[in-house]
């Protein structure tokens, strides 16, 4: 499975099966969602103190803990170094997912 993200993608609907393909290890999955949660907080403080040194705290939670739970569990690169911007818009879908109950922690 370490290939998979070596591909080019047409579409983001193409993307994603293989973007969830590399979220196999339930960790990495929940380390995801704790991160992209602390993102959003940051994100509210920054919009309630615009106070930029949020924005990288979001960014340093986001993408942290994503990276950990890809180097150290799923042991796979993360996609955001190939594929910058689907890899965003999949991390948000799986939260998403996630959240509501569509895809399992």
């Amino acid at each position: 499975m370490a290939d998979v993200m070596q591909r080019e993608f047409s579409s983001f609907t193409e993307f994603y099966p293989a973007y969830l393909s590399e979220h196999s290890n339930r960790t990495c999955r929940e380390l995801h969602f704790i991160g992209s949660t602390l993102a959003l907080f940051c994100l509210g403080a920054l919009m309630l103190t615009a106070n930029l040194w949020w924005l990288l705290a979001a960014l340093v939670c986001g993408y942290g803990f994503a990276w950990i739970g890809h180097f150290f569990f799923e042991k796979n690169q993360p996609a955001t170094f190939r594929h910058p911007l689907y890899s965003f818009m999949g991390d948000w879908v799986m939260y998403w997912q996630m959240l509501t109950g569509q895809a399992s922690f």
